[in-house]
């Protein structure tokens, strides 16, 4: 595949991301979180994952992009607050994600955030170009 400019992976991760959530292309922001901003549920993760893959000719391993089982791990959270050996897990699992805002308040009920369409931007942008 040719190599790709930041807008064509943005222009593809928008049109992914109108297909799987039914939202308008003006919705679709860099700084648009996948649930609170553009109403993904669960169950759309997995269809944009799929959506990516086919997309962009890429293989995304189960959790690599989304991260599901640090959350669950009670290493990782304390009374609802991602301690700092959860917060190191997690940036190390998403370096693509931007942790500004949430290491300051790192409340699992805030982790949400973390999936913008820039997160998802950047990891595709990493992804081609590790391939």
């Amino acid at each position: 595949m040719a190599t790709l400019t930041r807008s064509e992976v943005f222009d593809r991760v928008q049109d992914v991301l109108v297909d799987a959530l039914g939202v308008d292309p003006e919705e679709v922001s860099e700084d648009a979180t996948l649930t609170e901003d553009l109403g993904a549920e669960s169950i759309d993760f997995l269809d944009i994952v799929f959506r990516l893959e086919k997309s962009f000719d890429i293989k995304i391993s189960k959790g690599e992009l989304f991260p599901d089982d640090i959350l669950n791990n009670p290493d990782f959270v304390v009374d609802g607050t991602m301690t700092p050996q959860g917060l190191e897990e997690l940036k190390r699992s998403m370096p693509h994600a931007d942790f500004g805002e949430f290491e300051a308040n790192p409340d699992v009920s805030k982790v949400s955030g973390l999936f913008t369409v820039k997160t998802i931007v950047n990891y595709v942008e990493s992804k081609l170009g590790a391939a």
